[in-house]
């Protein structure tokens, strides 16, 4: 319910209207240096030549927070804005007051940095009021606001805004804001002109006329960051659509006003964002790309303009003139990064130009959580390009680039360097002795499953290298792609060797087979090796730990390698031992032999002949340890394509 009257506020009132003190003192202009301290307790305007009463309508005009909850001495971003998005105000003036009952004035404002703030000293209270320093029109207000200390309760922001001489709206309310005890893990609060002012009054003031009760008050509004997107301004975040849900993990803003390019950064809530970026691509690819980078250091929020580099992928702040972008607004509350930062038009990096006015870039949005000494750490929270190079004057709805052929590429060689060589190299070492007599296409069954797997392990190759040079069109030289390379060329070439592979009984087959084996196992561990590398590749956006599930897959191969030669060890030395005693058998029975008719002779050759044509021992062992390490290598082959293909995969599973 609103609160009437007191005779106190009446007379207030009576004499702010005789004296001609106002807000807004001529027609047509606002009082160029804000608000008096006089109308602390009824935030009327007046105008001279006699009193102007506020409209009665709702206000075009709200007031909107960053954050629903805040913490004991946290800070919070109060946003002043027409609605619809462009509408601009003249003066304006805005209190914190308690929701409850006396409604005092509560916590502080923090000084702009542009100066475009006037902060006053109402009810004896440091900086607990805030108005216009210039009396220009304005489409938008950024404040900063911090909560006290020793308050708990929800606070409601009031503000009376004026968009010309007559036209004015006073107690326009934000939603409600909760003040919860304090997380000492937050960051530092705004600094107060004096250490032991207090943060608000028991003193009943006058409460706005407008002031929405409690049950008045409707559901918390959505991040303003949003408001006018794809009208107004262009918006660009990630994960890809989230500017239409509202619910972006990183997003940056672009509003162009003639020459004036502004860019606003932010990160999303509970990311653990160390910070924020955005980068301006001709090719929407990492490397020659200029970023804004927006940095929380020592409790403040700092601007840094970088170049980036692919290989080795890094942001050198030194290339670039730190003076061609102002940072206009920033804060940081409850972890989340916001900057508003204004750029130059052109700017020129060792060469080249960037040309905001007439170019066309890809906006490419990034945040980490991790810093390196002068530079940011890598975008493992997530970073997205956008599908399309834009003119950033051209408001227009943005979507982010695809990364089919780089999953494409990435998956074809985890299926042909994990799964099918693998197995194909199980195959041709420890299974010639096993299924003998059985065929597949006329060949042995070993030689038959050898060649479908390796067969399959060059064209999955083949075709992942075309996928990745269509995807990045020039050559990129880093360890990933030299060690790739040199696997891709040995793997082109072991087929074309068996070609030309000799005879059983040729002298050069020894030769052969060592070449063949050696190609073969030095392009598996190559291969394997490659995909490693890929795991810190920006472009990949792979998760850290995948290292472990690799490390995991080459000790499982180890593994069943040892057990295969344990196992084919064995078979010799059985094998030698049957020999052995034939042998002697065969010595000690050669007269037997010579007594035998031709048709007994004739049998035990066959005998014989058969003893060669059957398994060799252990068989039954090595088909279940096959089995099993076909099973176990499908799930690695699964997971890590399924790693690739999500990739990032903390932002799936944050969706999920």
């Amino acid at each position: 319910m609103m609160q009437p009257l007191t005779m106190r506020s009446w007379l207030a009132t009576l004499v702010t209207a005789l004296l001609a003190v106002a807000i807004w003192p001529d027609p047509g202009q606002s009082l160029p240096q804000g608000a008096p301290e006089t109308v602390c307790d009824t935030m009327l305007p007046f105008h001279s030549g006699g009193s102007v009463l506020p409209q009665n309508s709702v206000s075009p005009f709200s007031v909107e927070t960053s954050s629903s909850t805040l913490g004991q001495g946290q800070t919070l971003r109060v946003d002043l804005t027409g609605v619809p998005a462009g509408l601009s105000f003249g003066g304006y003036m805005i209190q914190a007051r308690n929701r409850n009952p006396p409604h005092q004035i509560i916590g502080q404002f923090g000084p702009a940095r542009d100066g475009t703030i006037k902060l006053m000293n109402c009810e004896n209270s440091v900086n607990n009021s805030a108005t216009h320093s210039n009396a220009g029109n304005k489409q938008q207000v950024i404040l900063e606001w911090q909560s006290p200390v020793d308050f708990l309760g929800e606070v409601v922001f009031n503000a009376t805004i004026a968009q010309s001489y007559n036209e004015f709206w006073v107690g326009v309310p934000s939603q409600p804001v909760q003040i919860v005890r304090r997380d000492l893990s937050a960051a530092p609060p705004l600094p107060t002109l004096s250490p032991s002012a207090p943060a608000g009054t028991t003193r009943a003031p006058y409460v706005p006329p407008s002031y929405v009760a409690p049950n008045n008050v409707v559901a918390v509004s959505t991040d303003p960051i949003y408001n006018g997107c794809g009208q107004s301004k262009n918006c660009f975040g990630f994960p890809d659509g989230c500017v239409a849900t509202k619910s972006c993990t990183s997003i940056t803003v672009v509003t162009v006003r003639g020459d004036v390019f502004e860019f606003e950064i932010q990160s999303g809530k509970g990311t653990n964002a160390a910070y924020v970026a955005v980068g301006l691509s001709d090719d929407a690819k990492m490397g020659d790309d200029l970023t804004t980078e927006c940095v929380p250091e020592n409790g403040r929020v700092n601007l840094y303009s970088s170049l980036t580099s692919a290989s080795p992928y890094s942001a050198v702040r030194s290339n670039v003139n730190q003076n061609s972008a102002r940072l206009l607004d920033a804060s940081i509350v409850d972890g989340v990064i916001y900057c508003r930062v204004q750029r130059d038009a052109v700017t020129n990096v060792q060469g080249r130009t960037f040309d905001l006015r007439n170019g066309k870039y890809h906006l490419l949005v990034a945040s980490g959580s991790s810093l390196k000494e002068n530079s940011v750490g890598y975008h493992d929270i997530g970073r997205l390009p956008s599908a399309q190079p834009i003119n950033l004057a051209e408001v227009q709805d943005l979507s982010g680039s695809s990364k089919l052929l780089i999953q494409l590429h990435g998956a074809f060689m985890i299926a042909a360097w994990i799964g099918t060589t693998s197995l194909g190299i199980i195959f041709a070492r420890y299974f010639k002795q096993t299924w003998v007599g059985s065929q597949s296409c006329g060949k042995d069954q070993w030689f038959a499953w050898h060649r479908l797997l390796m067969v399959t392990t060059w064209s999955l190759t083949v075709a992942a290298y075309v996928l990745i040079w269509v995807e990045l069109k020039r050559a990129v030289w880093h360890a990933h792609s030299i060690i790739g390379l040199i696997t891709v060329i040995l793997c082109f070439i072991q087929p074309i060797g068996a070609l030309f592979r000799p005879g059983p009984n040729d002298k050069k087959r020894p030769y052969f087979n060592w070449g063949h084996w050696l190609g073969g196992n030095l392009a598996h561990i190559l291969g394997i090796v490659t995909i490693f590398f890929s795991v810190k590749l920006p472009k990949a956006e792979l998760p850290e730990w995948m290292d472990w599930i690799l490390v995991s897959f080459v000790v499982v191969h180890v593994l069943v390698h040892l057990i295969f030669s344990i196992g084919l060890c064995l078979n010799h030395w059985q094998i030698g031992g049957m020999a052995s005693e034939r042998h002697l058998s065969q010595r000690a029975n050669t007269f037997q032999m010579g007594d035998m008719s031709h048709h007994q002779q004739h049998a035990m050759r066959n005998g014989m002949s058969m003893e060669r044509k059957m398994d060799a021992p252990y068989a039954g062992m090595r088909k279940g340890l096959l089995g099993v390490y076909g099973v176990v290598l499908f799930l690695f082959v699964a997971v890590l394509i399924l790693l690739v293909v999500l990739a990032p995969i903390e932002q799936f599973l944050g969706k999920s």
